[in-house]
Protein backbone atom coordinates (compact mmCIF):
# COMPACT_ATOMS: atom_id res chain seq x y z
CA UNK A 1 0.00 0.00 0.00
CA UNK A 2 1.10 3.27 -0.98
CA UNK A 3 -1.14 5.51 0.94
CA UNK A 4 -3.39 5.63 4.10
CA UNK A 5 -6.11 8.49 5.46
CA UNK A 6 -7.52 8.07 8.73
CA UNK A 7 -10.26 10.66 8.42
CA UNK A 8 -10.69 13.48 10.98
CA UNK A 9 -12.97 12.85 14.00
CA UNK A 10 -12.61 17.14 15.22
CA UNK A 11 -12.47 20.04 12.49
CA UNK A 12 -10.88 22.98 13.82
CA UNK A 13 -12.35 26.26 13.58
CA UNK A 14 -10.23 29.46 12.54
CA UNK A 15 -11.06 31.21 15.78
CA UNK A 16 -10.48 28.44 18.17
CA UNK A 17 -6.82 29.03 20.51
CA UNK A 18 -5.10 27.08 23.09
CA UNK A 19 -6.51 29.27 25.95
CA UNK A 20 -10.42 28.31 24.80
CA UNK A 21 -11.00 25.07 27.05
CA UNK A 22 -9.28 26.14 30.12
CA UNK A 23 -11.07 29.23 30.93
CA UNK A 24 -14.65 28.06 29.81
CA UNK A 25 -13.80 24.87 31.94
CA UNK A 26 -13.51 27.19 34.62
CA UNK A 27 -16.48 28.93 33.95
CA UNK A 28 -18.41 25.66 33.70
CA UNK A 29 -17.04 23.22 36.21
CA UNK A 30 -14.86 25.66 38.36
CA UNK A 31 -14.29 22.61 40.91
CA UNK A 32 -13.21 20.10 38.62
CA UNK A 33 -9.65 18.83 39.21
CA UNK A 34 -7.52 19.29 36.60
CA UNK A 35 -3.72 19.18 38.39
CA UNK A 36 -2.11 17.76 41.26
CA UNK A 37 0.65 19.34 42.67
CA UNK A 38 3.45 17.17 44.50
CA UNK A 39 2.91 18.35 48.84
CA UNK A 40 5.63 16.62 50.67
CA UNK A 41 4.91 13.17 49.76
CA UNK A 42 1.46 13.26 48.74
CA UNK A 43 -0.32 15.34 45.94
CA UNK A 44 -2.50 18.25 46.19
CA UNK A 45 -5.42 19.34 43.57
CA UNK A 46 -6.16 22.03 41.69
CA UNK A 47 -9.03 22.81 40.52
CA UNK A 48 -9.89 24.46 37.30
CA UNK A 49 -10.88 27.59 38.79
CA UNK A 50 -7.56 27.65 40.18
CA UNK A 51 -5.47 26.90 37.12
CA UNK A 52 -7.49 29.14 35.42
CA UNK A 53 -6.45 31.97 38.28
CA UNK A 54 -3.14 31.36 38.35
CA UNK A 55 -2.87 31.77 34.46
CA UNK A 56 -4.30 34.75 34.21
CA UNK A 57 -2.45 36.55 36.89
CA UNK A 58 0.57 35.37 35.34
CA UNK A 59 -0.63 36.67 31.73
CA UNK A 60 -1.30 39.88 32.99
CA UNK A 61 2.20 40.04 34.18
CA UNK A 62 3.55 39.63 30.72
CA UNK A 63 1.36 42.29 29.40
CA UNK A 64 2.60 44.44 31.93
CA UNK A 65 5.78 43.76 31.21
CA UNK A 66 5.49 44.59 27.65
CA UNK A 67 4.39 41.67 26.22
CA UNK A 68 2.80 42.16 22.85
CA UNK A 69 1.12 39.58 20.80
CA UNK A 70 3.14 37.69 19.05
CA UNK A 71 6.16 38.10 20.88
CA UNK A 72 8.08 35.36 22.17
CA UNK A 73 8.57 34.16 25.47
CA UNK A 74 11.72 31.32 26.15
CA UNK A 75 11.55 28.67 29.01
CA UNK A 76 14.16 26.77 30.02
CA UNK A 77 13.18 24.60 33.27
CA UNK A 78 12.85 21.02 33.78
CA UNK A 79 9.09 19.75 33.85
CA UNK A 80 6.73 21.10 36.25
CA UNK A 81 3.63 22.55 37.18
CA UNK A 82 4.81 26.08 36.76
CA UNK A 83 5.72 25.44 33.23
CA UNK A 84 2.73 24.55 32.55
CA UNK A 85 1.05 27.80 33.79
CA UNK A 86 3.70 29.91 32.52
CA UNK A 87 2.57 28.16 28.88
CA UNK A 88 -0.80 28.91 29.26
CA UNK A 89 -0.30 32.51 30.11
CA UNK A 90 2.11 33.29 27.22
CA UNK A 91 -0.85 31.92 25.17
CA UNK A 92 -3.21 34.04 27.34
CA UNK A 93 -1.50 36.86 26.56
CA UNK A 94 -0.55 36.42 23.02
CA UNK A 95 2.98 35.67 23.31
CA UNK A 96 4.65 32.69 21.35
CA UNK A 97 6.51 29.98 23.44
CA UNK A 98 9.82 28.94 23.34
CA UNK A 99 10.84 25.79 25.14
CA UNK A 100 14.71 25.28 25.82
CA UNK A 101 16.18 21.83 27.20
CA UNK A 102 17.37 23.09 30.77
CA UNK A 103 20.43 21.22 30.14
CA UNK A 104 21.29 23.38 27.27
CA UNK A 105 24.65 24.71 27.04
CA UNK A 106 25.43 28.11 27.06
CA UNK A 107 25.73 28.57 23.07
CA UNK A 108 22.35 26.54 22.43
CA UNK A 109 20.55 28.97 24.66
CA UNK A 110 22.41 31.76 22.71
CA UNK A 111 21.40 30.19 19.85
CA UNK A 112 17.46 29.88 20.66
CA UNK A 113 16.91 32.93 22.50
CA UNK A 114 18.63 34.66 19.84
CA UNK A 115 17.24 33.51 16.63
CA UNK A 116 13.35 33.47 17.87
CA UNK A 117 13.92 36.77 19.07
CA UNK A 118 12.81 36.23 23.02
CA UNK A 119 11.77 39.44 24.44
CA UNK A 120 11.60 37.44 27.83
CA UNK A 121 13.00 33.84 29.16
CA UNK A 122 11.95 31.81 32.30
CA UNK A 123 14.53 29.87 34.03
CA UNK A 124 14.71 27.52 36.87
CA UNK A 125 17.89 27.43 38.91
CA UNK A 126 20.89 29.78 39.69
CA UNK A 127 23.03 27.98 36.93
CA UNK A 128 20.07 28.92 33.96
CA UNK A 129 20.51 32.81 35.03
CA UNK A 130 23.66 32.54 35.33
CA UNK A 131 24.02 30.57 31.93
CA UNK A 132 22.02 33.06 30.63
CA UNK A 133 23.19 36.52 32.23
CA UNK A 134 26.34 35.46 30.48
CA UNK A 135 25.46 35.81 27.38
CA UNK A 136 22.72 38.88 27.61
CA UNK A 137 24.58 41.65 26.47
CA UNK A 138 24.62 39.77 23.12
CA UNK A 139 20.88 39.22 23.51
CA UNK A 140 19.49 42.49 22.08
CA UNK A 141 15.73 41.86 21.99
CA UNK A 142 15.77 40.19 25.66
CA UNK A 143 14.59 42.46 27.98
CA UNK A 144 13.45 40.44 31.15
CA UNK A 145 14.82 36.74 32.88
CA UNK A 146 12.40 35.29 35.60
CA UNK A 147 12.51 32.84 37.84
CA UNK A 148 9.86 30.18 37.20
CA UNK A 149 8.96 29.35 40.75
CA UNK A 150 8.67 33.18 41.30
CA UNK A 151 6.02 34.15 38.04
CA UNK A 152 5.24 37.83 37.34
CA UNK A 153 1.73 38.99 38.39
CA UNK A 154 -0.22 42.19 36.68
CA UNK A 155 -2.84 44.28 37.59
CA UNK A 156 -4.52 44.48 34.39
CA UNK A 157 -8.34 44.15 33.54
CA UNK A 158 -9.92 40.80 32.66
CA UNK A 159 -11.52 42.55 30.06
CA UNK A 160 -7.90 43.34 28.10
CA UNK A 161 -7.09 39.93 28.81
CA UNK A 162 -10.11 38.10 27.61
CA UNK A 163 -9.39 40.75 24.58
CA UNK A 164 -5.75 39.81 24.43
CA UNK A 165 -5.79 36.14 24.05
CA UNK A 166 -9.05 35.71 22.11
CA UNK A 167 -7.07 37.87 19.73
CA UNK A 168 -5.30 34.29 19.02
CA UNK A 169 -6.62 32.38 16.08
CA UNK A 170 -6.04 28.81 14.94
CA UNK A 171 -3.69 29.71 12.44
CA UNK A 172 -1.78 31.84 14.86
CA UNK A 173 2.08 30.52 15.73
CA UNK A 174 1.92 29.07 19.28
CA UNK A 175 4.96 27.77 20.07
CA UNK A 176 8.74 27.73 17.86
CA UNK A 177 10.44 24.32 19.11
CA UNK A 178 13.51 23.92 18.45
CA UNK A 179 14.94 20.06 17.08
CA UNK A 180 17.27 18.76 19.01
CA UNK A 181 19.20 18.02 15.93
CA UNK A 182 21.79 14.79 15.44
CA UNK A 183 23.63 17.27 13.28
CA UNK A 184 24.00 20.80 12.57
CA UNK A 185 22.32 23.81 14.92
CA UNK A 186 18.37 23.56 15.72
CA UNK A 187 15.94 24.96 13.10
CA UNK A 188 12.76 26.07 15.08
CA UNK A 189 9.64 24.62 13.64
CA UNK A 190 6.75 26.84 14.34
CA UNK A 191 3.67 25.02 15.48
CA UNK A 192 0.16 26.88 15.40
CA UNK A 193 -2.74 26.85 17.76
CA UNK A 194 -4.45 25.14 15.41
CA UNK A 195 -1.49 22.05 14.83
CA UNK A 196 -1.90 21.82 18.52
CA UNK A 197 -5.66 21.66 19.15
CA UNK A 198 -6.34 19.57 15.63
CA UNK A 199 -3.32 17.08 16.82
CA UNK A 200 -4.81 16.72 20.53
CA UNK A 201 -8.37 16.86 19.94
CA UNK A 202 -8.09 13.85 16.99
CA UNK A 203 -5.49 12.04 19.50
CA UNK A 204 -7.80 12.26 22.44
CA UNK A 205 -11.21 11.59 20.70
CA UNK A 206 -10.30 9.66 18.07
CA UNK A 207 -7.23 7.56 18.06
CA UNK A 208 -6.92 7.55 21.90
CA UNK A 209 -10.11 8.33 23.48
CA UNK A 210 -10.09 5.10 25.81
CA UNK A 211 -7.11 6.45 27.37
CA UNK A 212 -8.06 9.98 27.50
CA UNK A 213 -11.91 9.65 28.24
CA UNK A 214 -11.68 7.47 31.23
CA UNK A 215 -13.30 8.02 33.89
CA UNK A 216 -11.17 9.76 36.27
CA UNK A 217 -8.03 9.58 34.09
CA UNK A 218 -5.05 10.91 34.61
CA UNK A 219 -1.03 11.11 33.74
CA UNK A 220 2.16 12.17 35.26
CA UNK A 221 4.35 13.98 33.46
CA UNK A 222 8.40 13.30 33.52
CA UNK A 223 9.38 13.60 29.96
CA UNK A 224 10.76 17.15 29.22
CA UNK A 225 7.76 19.39 28.21
CA UNK A 226 10.83 20.98 26.36
CA UNK A 227 10.21 18.27 23.70
CA UNK A 228 6.84 17.65 21.52
CA UNK A 229 5.69 14.61 22.62
CA UNK A 230 5.45 15.86 26.21
CA UNK A 231 3.92 19.05 25.27
CA UNK A 232 1.42 17.62 23.02
CA UNK A 233 0.40 15.53 25.97
CA UNK A 234 0.14 18.32 28.23
CA UNK A 235 -2.53 20.12 25.78
CA UNK A 236 -4.33 16.58 25.40
CA UNK A 237 -4.97 16.07 28.46
CA UNK A 238 -6.19 19.90 29.44
CA UNK A 239 -8.83 19.53 26.03
CA UNK A 240 -9.97 16.16 27.57
CA UNK A 241 -9.92 17.20 31.20
CA UNK A 242 -7.26 14.48 32.27
CA UNK A 243 -5.85 15.29 35.56
CA UNK A 244 -2.23 15.71 35.56
CA UNK A 245 0.83 15.48 37.82
CA UNK A 246 4.33 17.00 37.02
CA UNK A 247 7.61 15.35 38.34
CA UNK A 248 11.26 16.56 37.49
CA UNK A 249 13.41 14.24 39.25
CA UNK A 250 13.27 10.89 37.75
CA UNK A 251 15.21 9.75 40.55
CA UNK A 252 12.07 9.14 42.59
CA UNK A 253 9.66 8.32 39.37
CA UNK A 254 9.11 4.65 41.58
CA UNK A 255 7.73 6.76 44.54
CA UNK A 256 5.86 9.72 42.45
CA UNK A 257 4.45 7.04 40.57
CA UNK A 258 3.40 4.66 43.49
CA UNK A 259 1.69 8.17 45.54
CA UNK A 260 0.32 9.57 42.20
CA UNK A 261 -1.17 6.21 40.44
CA UNK A 262 -1.97 7.65 36.78
CA UNK A 263 -3.91 5.58 34.92
CA UNK A 264 -1.59 5.89 31.58
CA UNK A 265 1.53 7.34 30.77
CA UNK A 266 3.87 8.21 28.34
CA UNK A 267 7.70 7.68 27.70
CA UNK A 268 10.54 6.89 25.72
CA UNK A 269 11.36 3.17 24.90
CA UNK A 270 14.50 3.59 27.06
CA UNK A 271 12.01 3.73 30.00
CA UNK A 272 10.65 0.82 29.38
CA UNK A 273 13.79 -0.89 28.94
CA UNK A 274 15.19 0.23 32.63
CA UNK A 275 11.74 -1.04 33.78
CA UNK A 276 12.26 -4.55 32.48
CA UNK A 277 16.13 -4.57 33.53
CA UNK A 278 15.80 -3.17 36.59
CA UNK A 279 12.51 -6.02 37.53
CA UNK A 280 15.21 -8.81 36.16
CA UNK A 281 18.07 -7.69 37.63
CA UNK A 282 16.37 -7.54 41.20
CA UNK A 283 14.82 -10.97 40.76
CA UNK A 284 18.03 -12.53 39.66
CA UNK A 285 19.91 -10.89 42.89
CA UNK A 286 16.83 -12.71 45.02
CA UNK A 287 17.54 -16.00 43.33
CA UNK A 288 14.70 -16.48 41.79
CA UNK A 289 15.97 -14.80 38.13
CA UNK A 290 15.16 -18.21 36.33
CA UNK A 291 11.23 -17.66 37.94
CA UNK A 292 11.49 -14.25 36.12
CA UNK A 293 12.48 -15.13 32.64
CA UNK A 294 9.91 -17.86 32.55
CA UNK A 295 7.73 -15.74 33.64
CA UNK A 296 8.40 -13.03 30.94
CA UNK A 297 8.47 -15.65 28.01
CA UNK A 298 4.84 -16.69 29.53
CA UNK A 299 3.98 -12.86 29.21
CA UNK A 300 5.41 -12.64 25.84
CA UNK A 301 3.73 -15.63 24.64
CA UNK A 302 0.56 -14.69 26.29
CA UNK A 303 0.37 -11.83 24.22
CA UNK A 304 1.25 -12.96 21.35
CA UNK A 305 -0.98 -15.96 21.31
CA UNK A 306 -4.12 -14.76 19.40
CA UNK A 307 -6.23 -17.38 21.76
CA UNK A 308 -4.35 -18.85 24.72
CA UNK A 309 -4.81 -22.22 25.48
CA UNK A 310 -5.82 -23.70 28.73
CA UNK A 311 -2.22 -24.16 29.74
CA UNK A 312 -1.05 -20.95 28.50
CA UNK A 313 -3.59 -19.23 30.51
CA UNK A 314 -3.21 -20.69 33.66
CA UNK A 315 0.50 -20.41 33.87
CA UNK A 316 -0.28 -16.63 33.12
CA UNK A 317 -2.56 -16.28 36.30
CA UNK A 318 -0.24 -17.92 38.33
CA UNK A 319 2.71 -15.63 37.41
CA UNK A 320 0.02 -12.96 37.84
CA UNK A 321 0.18 -13.27 40.83
CA UNK A 322 3.93 -13.96 41.50
CA UNK A 323 5.48 -11.20 39.40
CA UNK A 324 2.85 -8.97 37.00
CA UNK A 325 1.19 -7.26 39.36
CA UNK A 326 4.44 -6.49 41.17
CA UNK A 327 5.31 -5.34 37.83
CA UNK A 328 1.84 -2.82 37.64
CA UNK A 329 2.61 -1.87 41.57
CA UNK A 330 5.91 -0.26 40.32
CA UNK A 331 4.37 1.83 38.14
CA UNK A 332 1.15 2.85 40.50
CA UNK A 333 -1.04 -0.54 40.26
CA UNK A 334 -3.90 1.65 38.11
CA UNK A 335 -1.61 2.05 34.69
CA UNK A 336 -3.95 0.29 31.78
CA UNK A 337 -2.17 1.82 28.62
CA UNK A 338 1.50 3.56 27.95
CA UNK A 339 2.32 5.67 24.99
CA UNK A 340 5.58 5.18 23.61
CA UNK A 341 7.43 7.57 20.92
CA UNK A 342 10.92 8.50 20.10
CA UNK A 343 12.32 5.33 19.00
CA UNK A 344 11.23 1.74 18.34
CA UNK A 345 10.39 0.07 21.28
CA UNK A 346 11.29 -3.67 20.36
CA UNK A 347 8.55 -6.20 19.64
CA UNK A 348 9.53 -8.77 22.43
CA UNK A 349 9.42 -5.66 24.75
CA UNK A 350 5.94 -4.45 23.79
CA UNK A 351 4.62 -7.66 24.03
CA UNK A 352 6.05 -8.50 27.54
CA UNK A 353 4.19 -5.30 29.16
CA UNK A 354 1.23 -6.73 27.75
CA UNK A 355 1.32 -9.94 29.01
CA UNK A 356 1.84 -7.97 32.14
CA UNK A 357 -1.25 -6.30 31.65
CA UNK A 358 -0.07 -2.71 30.30
CA UNK A 359 -0.72 -2.28 26.88
CA UNK A 360 1.99 -0.12 25.24
CA UNK A 361 0.99 1.84 22.48
CA UNK A 362 4.10 2.76 19.91
CA UNK A 363 3.60 5.94 17.88
CA UNK A 364 5.89 7.59 15.97
CA UNK A 365 6.08 11.21 14.90
CA UNK A 366 8.57 14.30 14.86
CA UNK A 367 8.25 17.80 15.87
CA UNK A 368 7.25 18.99 12.46
CA UNK A 369 4.21 17.09 12.83
CA UNK A 370 3.44 18.06 16.15
CA UNK A 371 4.15 14.82 17.36
CA UNK A 372 2.47 12.38 15.97
CA UNK A 373 1.62 10.49 12.73
CA UNK A 374 0.50 7.21 13.88
CA UNK A 375 -0.17 5.73 16.65
CA UNK A 376 -1.56 2.28 17.76
CA UNK A 377 -4.97 2.24 18.58
CA UNK A 378 -6.13 0.33 21.76
CA UNK A 379 -8.35 -1.32 19.69
CA UNK A 380 -6.06 -2.61 17.48
CA UNK A 381 -2.53 -2.78 18.68
CA UNK A 382 -0.37 -4.24 16.27
CA UNK A 383 2.76 -4.23 18.03
CA UNK A 384 5.88 -4.44 15.78
CA UNK A 385 4.00 -1.72 14.03
CA UNK A 386 4.20 2.38 14.63
CA UNK A 387 0.17 2.04 14.49
CA UNK A 388 -2.26 3.65 11.39
CA UNK A 389 -2.17 7.56 10.83
CA UNK A 390 -4.01 9.59 13.37
CA UNK A 391 -7.25 11.23 12.52
CA UNK A 392 -6.94 13.85 10.19
CA UNK A 393 -3.75 12.54 8.53
CA UNK A 394 -2.34 10.75 5.44
CA UNK A 395 0.18 8.94 5.52
CA UNK A 396 2.10 8.56 1.85
CA UNK A 397 4.93 6.46 0.86
CA UNK A 398 7.19 7.94 -1.84
CA UNK A 399 8.93 5.67 -4.49
CA UNK A 400 12.09 5.85 -2.55
CA UNK A 401 10.51 4.28 0.78
CA UNK A 402 10.13 8.08 2.15
CA UNK A 403 7.43 8.29 4.53
CA UNK A 404 5.60 11.50 3.93
CA UNK A 405 2.73 13.43 6.04
CA UNK A 406 -0.47 15.34 5.57
CA UNK A 407 -2.76 16.77 7.84
CA UNK A 408 -3.26 19.79 10.47
CA UNK A 409 -0.85 17.88 12.24
CA UNK A 410 2.11 19.35 9.68
CA UNK A 411 4.02 22.08 11.02
CA UNK A 412 4.05 25.80 9.21
CA UNK A 413 7.97 25.96 8.45
CA UNK A 414 11.12 26.94 9.90
CA UNK A 415 11.36 29.81 11.64
CA UNK A 416 13.62 32.35 9.58
CA UNK A 417 14.58 29.55 7.21
CA UNK A 418 12.98 29.53 4.27
CA UNK A 419 15.62 27.05 2.32
CA UNK A 420 15.08 24.04 5.13
CA UNK A 421 10.97 24.89 4.73
CA UNK A 422 11.13 24.54 0.80
CA UNK A 423 13.40 21.45 1.37
CA UNK A 424 11.22 19.66 3.56
CA UNK A 425 7.48 20.73 2.54
CA UNK A 426 6.11 20.52 -0.90
CA UNK A 427 2.36 20.58 -1.84
CA UNK A 428 1.62 19.95 1.62
CA UNK A 429 3.35 17.09 2.02
CA UNK A 430 6.27 17.23 4.72
CA UNK A 431 8.98 14.74 3.85
CA UNK A 432 10.05 13.22 6.99
CA UNK A 433 13.19 11.77 6.00
CA UNK A 434 12.11 8.18 7.22
CA UNK A 435 12.00 5.33 5.12
CA UNK A 436 8.99 2.73 5.82
CA UNK A 437 6.20 0.56 4.87
CA UNK A 438 2.32 0.40 4.75
CA UNK A 439 0.65 -2.74 5.39
CA UNK A 440 -2.80 -3.78 3.64
CA UNK A 441 -4.85 -2.43 6.94
CA UNK A 442 -2.98 1.07 6.88
CA UNK A 443 0.01 -0.04 9.70
CA UNK A 444 2.73 2.07 9.34
CA UNK A 445 6.45 0.10 9.65
CA UNK A 446 9.77 2.07 9.83
CA UNK A 447 12.85 0.42 8.56
CA UNK A 448 15.32 3.69 8.68
CA UNK A 449 16.54 7.27 8.23
CA UNK A 450 17.11 8.13 4.57
CA UNK A 451 20.15 9.90 5.86
CA UNK A 452 21.30 6.80 8.12
CA UNK A 453 20.86 3.95 5.40
CA UNK A 454 24.40 2.62 5.17
CA UNK A 455 26.26 1.60 1.96
CA UNK A 456 29.00 -0.82 2.14
CA UNK A 457 31.66 -1.29 0.07
CA UNK A 458 29.77 -3.82 -1.61
CA UNK A 459 27.06 -1.92 -2.29
CA UNK A 460 24.76 -3.51 0.18
CA UNK A 461 22.30 -0.92 1.55
CA UNK A 462 21.75 -1.20 5.62
CA UNK A 463 19.43 0.71 7.76
CA UNK A 464 21.35 0.54 11.25
CA UNK A 465 17.77 1.30 13.20
CA UNK A 466 16.51 -2.84 13.55
CA UNK A 467 20.16 -3.56 14.44
CA UNK A 468 20.69 -1.09 17.30
CA UNK A 469 17.17 -0.89 18.47
CA UNK A 470 17.49 -5.15 19.23
CA UNK A 471 21.14 -4.47 20.44
CA UNK A 472 19.68 -2.08 23.05
CA UNK A 473 17.14 -4.29 24.35
CA UNK A 474 20.32 -6.36 26.13
CA UNK A 475 20.13 -5.06 29.77
CA UNK A 476 24.13 -4.89 29.78
CA UNK A 477 24.08 -2.68 26.72
CA UNK A 478 23.19 1.19 27.29
CA UNK A 479 23.61 2.81 23.50
CA UNK A 480 25.14 1.26 20.20
CA UNK A 481 25.59 2.69 16.89
CA UNK A 482 26.12 0.74 13.70
CA UNK A 483 29.22 2.02 11.32
CA UNK A 484 30.38 0.61 7.81
CA UNK A 485 29.35 3.10 5.42
CA UNK A 486 32.27 2.34 2.33
CA UNK A 487 33.47 -0.39 4.37
CA UNK A 488 33.99 -4.07 3.51
CA UNK A 489 31.37 -5.30 6.24
CA UNK A 490 29.20 -3.68 9.14
CA UNK A 491 30.55 -3.10 12.22
CA UNK A 492 29.44 -1.37 15.64
CA UNK A 493 30.61 0.81 18.71
CA UNK A 494 28.96 -0.78 21.66
CA UNK A 495 28.82 0.94 25.15
CA UNK A 496 27.93 -0.31 28.67
CA UNK A 497 25.03 0.14 30.78
CA UNK A 498 26.32 1.64 34.52
CA UNK A 499 23.56 0.12 36.56
CA UNK A 500 23.69 -3.23 35.27
CA UNK A 501 27.37 -3.52 34.83
CA UNK A 502 27.61 -2.77 38.71
CA UNK A 503 25.22 -5.47 39.35
CA UNK A 504 26.36 -7.99 36.83
CA UNK A 505 30.14 -7.54 38.10
CA UNK A 506 28.64 -7.95 41.41
CA UNK A 507 27.16 -11.17 40.75
CA UNK A 508 30.01 -12.61 39.29
CA UNK A 509 32.81 -11.71 41.50
CA UNK A 510 34.74 -9.25 39.51
CA UNK A 511 33.57 -5.54 41.39
CA UNK A 512 37.48 -4.58 41.13
CA UNK A 513 37.54 -4.63 37.51
CA UNK A 514 37.36 -1.28 35.54
CA UNK A 515 35.20 -0.38 32.26
CA UNK A 516 37.99 -0.96 30.34
CA UNK A 517 39.11 -4.24 31.69
CA UNK A 518 35.98 -5.56 31.44
CA UNK A 519 36.12 -4.46 27.53
CA UNK A 520 38.35 -7.39 27.46
CA UNK A 521 36.95 -9.84 29.41
CA UNK A 522 35.84 -12.84 28.39
CA UNK A 523 32.43 -13.43 30.35
CA UNK A 524 31.77 -9.67 29.56
CA UNK A 525 32.28 -10.51 26.17
CA UNK A 526 30.65 -13.60 25.63
CA UNK A 527 27.75 -11.68 26.78
CA UNK A 528 28.03 -9.42 24.18
CA UNK A 529 28.57 -11.93 22.03
CA UNK A 530 25.40 -13.62 22.32
CA UNK A 531 23.22 -10.06 21.84
CA UNK A 532 25.53 -8.75 18.89
CA UNK A 533 24.40 -13.01 17.11
CA UNK A 534 20.89 -12.34 18.28
CA UNK A 535 20.98 -8.75 16.50
CA UNK A 536 22.21 -10.33 13.49
CA UNK A 537 19.31 -12.89 13.27
CA UNK A 538 16.65 -9.85 12.10
CA UNK A 539 18.58 -9.35 9.29
CA UNK A 540 20.44 -10.99 6.60
CA UNK A 541 24.15 -12.25 6.09
CA UNK A 542 25.16 -8.99 3.87
CA UNK A 543 23.77 -6.95 6.87
CA UNK A 544 25.30 -8.50 10.19
CA UNK A 545 27.55 -6.85 12.46
CA UNK A 546 30.98 -8.58 11.81
CA UNK A 547 33.15 -6.83 14.72
CA UNK A 548 32.16 -4.84 17.70
CA UNK A 549 34.10 -2.40 20.13
CA UNK A 550 33.18 -1.75 23.86
CA UNK A 551 34.16 1.48 24.60
CA UNK A 552 34.88 2.41 28.16
CA UNK A 553 33.05 5.02 28.33
CA UNK A 554 29.02 5.84 27.46
CA UNK A 555 26.98 8.31 24.80
CA UNK A 556 25.30 10.44 27.30
CA UNK A 557 23.62 14.09 26.86
CA UNK A 558 26.45 15.39 29.29
CA UNK A 559 29.03 13.98 26.65
CA UNK A 560 27.65 15.74 24.17
CA UNK A 561 26.92 12.55 22.13
CA UNK A 562 22.81 11.94 23.10
CA UNK A 563 20.41 14.78 22.00
CA UNK A 564 17.69 15.77 24.99
CA UNK A 565 15.71 12.94 23.14
CA UNK A 566 18.29 9.68 24.05
CA UNK A 567 19.23 9.97 20.17
CA UNK A 568 22.70 9.05 19.08
CA UNK A 569 24.20 11.92 17.49
CA UNK A 570 26.13 9.94 14.65
CA UNK A 571 28.53 12.51 13.17
CA UNK A 572 29.70 13.22 16.87
CA UNK A 573 30.19 10.00 17.70
CA UNK A 574 32.13 9.44 14.35
CA UNK A 575 34.31 12.26 15.09
CA UNK A 576 35.11 11.68 18.79
CA UNK A 577 35.46 7.64 18.31
CA UNK A 578 37.39 7.54 14.57
CA UNK A 579 40.29 5.88 16.46
CA UNK A 580 37.90 2.91 17.72
CA UNK A 581 35.81 3.12 14.62
CA UNK A 582 39.30 2.41 12.31
CA UNK A 583 40.18 -0.24 14.79
CA UNK A 584 37.52 -2.46 13.29
CA UNK A 585 38.77 -2.36 10.13
CA UNK A 586 42.51 -2.60 10.60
Amino acid sequence: MREYTVPAQVTIVDSANLTDTLFSRAAEEPDRVVFRRKAGSGWRDVTAREFADEVTEVAKGLISAGIEPGDRVAIMSRTRYEWTVADYAIWAAGGVTVPIYETSSASQVEWIVGDSGAKAVFVESDDHEKVVEAIRERLPELKNVWRIDTLPSGEGSDEDLTERRESRAAADLATIIYTSGTTGRPKGSEITHGNLLATARNVAEGALTEVFGLKDGSTLLFLPLAHVFARLIEVGCVEAGVTVGHTPDTTHLVDDLGSFQPTFLLAVPRVFEKVYIGAEQKATADGKGRIFRIAADTAIAYSRADSPGLGLRLKHAVFDRLVYGKLRAAVGGHVTHAVSGGAALGERLGHFFDGVGISILEGYGLTETTAPVAVNFPSGNHIGTVGKPIPGTTVRIADDGEVLVKGPNVFAGYWHNEEASEQCLEDGWFHTGDVGELDGDGYLKLTGRKKEIIVTAGGKNVAPAPLEDRLRAHPLISQCMVVGDGRKFIGCLVTLDPESLDAWKEQHGKTALSTAELAEDPDLVKEIDAAVADANTTVSRAEAIKKYRILDSDFTEESGHLTPTLKVKRNLVERDFAAEIEALYA
